[in-house]
């Protein structure tokens, strides 16, 4: 390992980062951010603009307004009467969210939905009516959420939709009347329905698909008089389209041969849908109309990156944006659309800055049975003689889901493997969301067999392009990149060295058994894509492999992981330590599907980081206890 930059403390990768998510409140006047706060995330403000008569050097000064002292707040929003902010928080891991509404001048914060065992969720908050906001709640029954309003000056919540049709998704007009909904059916397929006016109205179908089919709703239009959804019905990749509610006649807005629709960007003041993104290799946007066309037109301008709009003021005149860069931190902006200018706030992790990162290249390969492959391979930093001689140790980077995508941009993991001496392969193998509907379809029911010799084809171009060393290849990966981790080791027990799993289920049976009561409405297409009797799960599930395993294998779990049960990792471990195989676990009592508190992935990735340097030879900062962190070595 020569010729390697500088080792970066882990500290700098996964610890808080010092500024990060800033959102304008709607009257402009003040910006929201999070930050630390006795090493624990909570909501910032300040002024939004350089106060009038300051020094252009005068540093700005922030307050916090929030005060949690335990998990850290990592999704907030802005009240309309820009005197609140509201936030999101669940307890360990569980899922069960609450919503809190804090004062951001006497810094109270009141429990709007102080129910145990209940996950709330924020529906819809609107400028033109800044005294409520709409609430979804499983309250009266865990499998389905009922619509609640609530008056955010008193906290009373009212029933305003009791959710007696299995729906899955509901959406308020531009009056906050639900007026839109989603629901599964049996075989997996999805229908939408509309009503005609008020709560009360009946609801009507307005359009269906299959189950091979993928979209949802996404809002009203701006007179209400048609919906805009997302779907892949008669494409092969999920489109924009306008639906006139009264004849039900569609209107192509969007659309690509290959990628789905991935994200909007909607004015506040008229409603219009401005611009549409597409994940391809990057992100890229695409103008629906001139005023679209005019703000992209400046904020490509500023830096180099991937754009997000995280936040518009009511009069549309401050944006905050982000661009997001695979060799460096993320950088936040307020863009100013009157003087046409855009102000640099922070990136979230400056002290990055002094280190060399490495570049992330979008790739593509051919599988065995003919179907092209994307992804993105990540290379250590390295001189020119390097880039053409070094064979590298390489971890198979498997992302979650399976029905999400690996994307192009900073990943702190990415950064931290690439630094140690190791080439990151990130596959978006079959069953990866994003890339149509035909893409994600060749996924169903191959858990464990061509989504998994889709990771070994990836593994076998990265060796046969000499980026790899095929001696020293270990797989790792969360959720199902944890399953996809148990998989290679115990289905291909030669392919790998080691395997490190992050709340991977062991038992496909075990887990669609235990899902949380919410999952219930949509348990069919669960079924669909995974496999839907006990003895294909059965031989699709690595714990009954388990004797197979001959290299070793960290687990990592959560104790109150809502979705994959601590069970799931339990069972695999004794199974294992059953038959004297190498197995390390490590237990968060107080974390769900995955680490929210970053003294826990600081434990976390200092014991992965010993055991690759151990297992597949590369560099590793020595190990140091964690103050804070709960991990337990079982």
């Amino acid at each position: 390992m020569n010729e390697l930059p500088t080792l970066i403390p882990r500290s700098a990768l996964f610890g808080n980062p010092e500024n990060t998510g800033p959102k304008i409140s709607p009257d402009s006047k003040t910006l929201a951010f999070l930050a630390p706060l006795d090493g624990v995330m909570n909501v910032h403000i300040r002024p939004a603009l350089a106060r009038e008569n300051a020094h252009p050097t005068d540093p700005i000064v922030s307050n916090p307004v929030t005060s949690d002292t335990n998990r850290g707040i990592s999704a907030y929003y802005w009240q309309q009467d820009s005197q609140h902010i509201l936030y999101i928080q669940d307890t360990g891991g569980d899922e069960n969210w609450r919503v809190y509404q804090t004062d951001i001048e006497t810094r109270e914060t009141r429990d709007l939905t102080p129910f145990d065992n209940v996950q709330a969720r924020i529906l819809a908050i609107d400028p033109r009516f800044p005294d409520i906001a709409l609430l979804a709640l499983n309250t009266r029954d865990p499998r389905l959420h009922d619509v609640y309003r609530v008056d955010l000056n008193t906290g009373e919540l009212i029933l305003v939709e009791k959710n007696e049709e299995n729906f899955v998704q509901y959406r308020p007009d531009n009056q906050l009347r639900i007026r839109a909904a989603q629901k599964m059916l049996p075989d997996g397929g999805t229908e939408i329905y509309v009503r005609d006016a008020a709560d009360s109205a009946p609801w009507r179908l307005l359009t269906a698909w299959g189950p091979d089919d993928s979209g949802g709703i996404v809002a009203f239009s701006p007179d209400d008089s048609a919906l805009y959804i997302t779907t892949s019905e008669e494409a092969n990749a999920a489109r924009l389209l306008e639906i006139d509610i009264e004849s039900g006649i569609p209107t192509i807005l969007a659309q690509d041969e290959q990628y789905d629709v991935s994200g909007l960007m909607i004015n506040p003041i008229n409603r219009e849908i401005e611009a549409v993104a597409f994940i391809r290799a990057r992100t890229e946007w695409t103008p629906l109309n001139e005023e679209g066309q005019r703000n992209l037109d400046e904020l490509t301008q500023v830096r180099d990156g991937d754009l997000q709009i995280l936040s518009r003021d009511d009069a549309d005149d401050l944006w905050t944006v982000a661009y997001v860069t695979d060799d460096g931190p993320v950088y936040y902006y307020l863009y100013n659309r009157v003087s046409h200018s855009a102000e640099l706030l922070f990136s979230n992790r400056p002290a990055l800055g002094v280190y060399q990162m490495a570049k992330i290249t979008p790739i593509e390969f051919v599988a065995r049975d003919g179907m092209t492959l994307y992804g993105y391979l990540t290379l250590p930093p390295q001189n020119a003689a390097q880039a053409i001689t070094q064979k590298w140790p390489l971890v198979l980077f498997v992302h979650g889901g399976p029905w999400a995508r690996d994307t192009w941009g900073f990943s702190s993991y990415v950064q931290w493997l690439a630094n140690r001496g190791y080439a990151v392969l990130q596959i978006n193998f079959r069953g990866s969301s994003g890339y149509g509907k035909s893409y994600l379809n060749a996924g169903d029911r191959e858990w464990g067999a061509k989504m998994h010799t889709d990771l070994l084809d990836g593994k076998a171009w990265a060796i046969r392009q000499g980026y790899a060393d095929a001696d020293r290849v270990a797989i790792m990966g969360g959720s199902y990149g944890g399953y996809a981790t148990l998989a290679g080791l115990a289905f291909t027990p030669d392919e790998f060295v080691c395997g490190v799993d992050i709340v991977g289920p062991s038992n496909l049976n075990t887990l669609l058994a235990s899902v949380p009561a919410y999952w219930e409405p949509i348990k069919a297409q669960l079924t669909k894509r995974m496999g839907d009797t006990e003895e294909f799960l059965t031989e699709r599930s690595p714990l009954f492999k388990a004797h197979q395993i001959n290299k070793p294998l960290l687990i990592a779990q959560g104790a109150n992981d809502p979705r994959v049960k601590i069970a799931e990792s339990d069972q695999i471990v004794e199974a294992m330590r059953k038959s004297n195989l190498p197995v390390e676990y490590l237990v968060f009592p107080d974390e769900g599907h995955g680490f929210n508190r970053p003294e826990n992935t600081l434990f976390f990735v200092a014991k992965a980081e010993e055991f690759l340097a151990k297992h597949l030879g590369g560099r590793a900062e020595p190990f140091a206890e964690v103050p804070g962190s709960s991990g337990e070595i079982r």
